[in-house]
């Protein structure tokens, strides 16, 4: 089949819409169960070329969550501490596929964006896998393939309706590519360069040292940020994104946003988030919400009223400024952060400096370079110039 029709274009309103293949050739995926849109697709086949370089570059199983062209989430398959299962909401005593914990560690970069995400996986799709999908809010996969348990799991979400794709493993894409835009076509070779370590050779920061783990979480942090709206920046730890700041006009606005976030992933760590008490009826999408408020400013008000009730069984004590300070201090170290273009002025490895960076790999060739180094240098952190660009539109 070389042409599929689609619910209908970004909007409801854009219809009629669909996808094909020129010269006759077939799609390189099938769809299993679901009907795609338009903004379905786009998500499947961003995420299914994260997951796979994330693969070839590792060597180990990936997963993305993804929403409006765009990763919430990206990881590879480590196992999961304790501390991980717990603020994921898996079976603390259970022992996970590779690809289990990856997905599950992509879901859990930001649960909140991750919150209606697609989902891509680089190795077949198995039945712990699916059962955790089960009861996640999720619009659809994209997978090689899916083991006979797991496509049955799968098929009884949505009522039926979950969205299923298979990914044709070998398929290539031409090596230059188009898109129309008010009725002018785009044409322009496709964005094949390869992140792999030797792009981390040049470092010009009197730190030199790389450790083995760094170097992964940096390609993992550069190959999310091949397939994120630009401008990007990303944080890793671990083996997964941690903060993901996409689509901002300015640098220090998205390193900012993924260092927010970044911080609220170690926020979830602490022992005051740990042993909320919540009410066993609550649901996770509202557990999720209950975090950010409870993390964020917004708790103070909330309470003055009692909507806490609606979700813990007693009032939990609010986390006061100073002690999440002190726990983000003893928390966060060795944190890695990639750019998808130059940082333009120091104040991005300022914002950095707060959020535990100590490894950062970006493009260089500003005419501030200097002053980045200058201010990499100030907190003894190891930077590598890669000397490519990764914008994503």
């Amino acid at each position: 089949m070389n042409e599929l029709e689609l619910k209908y274009g970004c909007n409801p309103n854009q219809k009629p819409a669909k996808v094909f293949m020129e010269g006759g050739k077939d799609l390189p995926f099938t769809v299993l169960n679901g009907r795609p849109g338009y903004i379905n697709l786009l998500d499947a086949m961003n995420s299914w070329q994260l997951v796979r370089e994330l693969r070839a570059a590792t060597g180990l199983p990936a997963a993305a969550s993804f929403k409006h062209v765009s990763p919430a989430g990206a990881a590879v398959g480590l196992p999961l501490s304790d501390t991980m299962k717990r603020i994921y909401f898996v079976d603390e005593k259970a022992e996970y596929s590779p690809i289990a914990c990856a997905y599950i560690r992509a879901r859990g970069a930001d649960r909140m964006s991750s919150y209606g995400d697609f989902t891509a996986l680089s190795d077949e799709c198995d039945a712990q896998t699916a059962a955790f999908l089960k009861h996640e809010v999720s619009d659809g996969v994209i997978a090689p393939s899916y083991s006979e348990e797991a496509l049955a799991i799968l098929k009884t979400k949505r009522k039926g309706n979950y969205l299923i794709i298979q990914m044709d493993p070998d398929y290539e894409p031409e090596p230059v590519e188009t898109k129309q835009v008010f009725g002018v076509t785009f044409s322009q070779k496709r964005n094949d360069v390869k992140i792999t370590e030797d792009c981390l050779t040049d470092i010009p920061t009197q730190c030199k040292a790389f450790p083995e783990d760094a170097k992964r979480n940096l390609l993992i942090a550069l190959i999310t940020l091949k397939y994120t709206q630009s401008n990007s920046v990303c944080y890793t730890y671990d083996g997964q994104a941690i903060g993901i700041g996409a689509g901002q006009q300015s640098r220090v606005h998205c390193t900012r946003l993924a260092g927010g976030k970044a911080d609220n992933w170690f926020l979830r760590q602490a022992p005051q988030v740990l042993n909320l008490p919540f009410r066993d009826d609550v649901r996770r999408p509202d557990r999720d919400n209950a975090i950010d408020v409870y993390i964020g400013n917004e708790w103070q008000d909330l309470l003055e009223t009692d909507d806490w009730k609606r979700v813990f069984t007693e009032k939990p004590p609010v986390f006061t400024a100073e002690e999440k300070a002190a726990w983000l201090k003893k928390a966060e170290s060795g944190v890695c952060l990639g750019s998808d273009a130059f940082f333009p002025f120091g104040d991005n490895i300022e914002r950095a400096h707060k959020s535990g960076v100590q490894y950062v790999a970006q493009t260089g060739g500003s005419i501030r370079d200097d002053n980045v180094i200058e201010t990499a240098d100030k907190y003894g952190m190891t930077m590598a110039m890669t000397h490519i660009r990764l914008f994503h539109h």
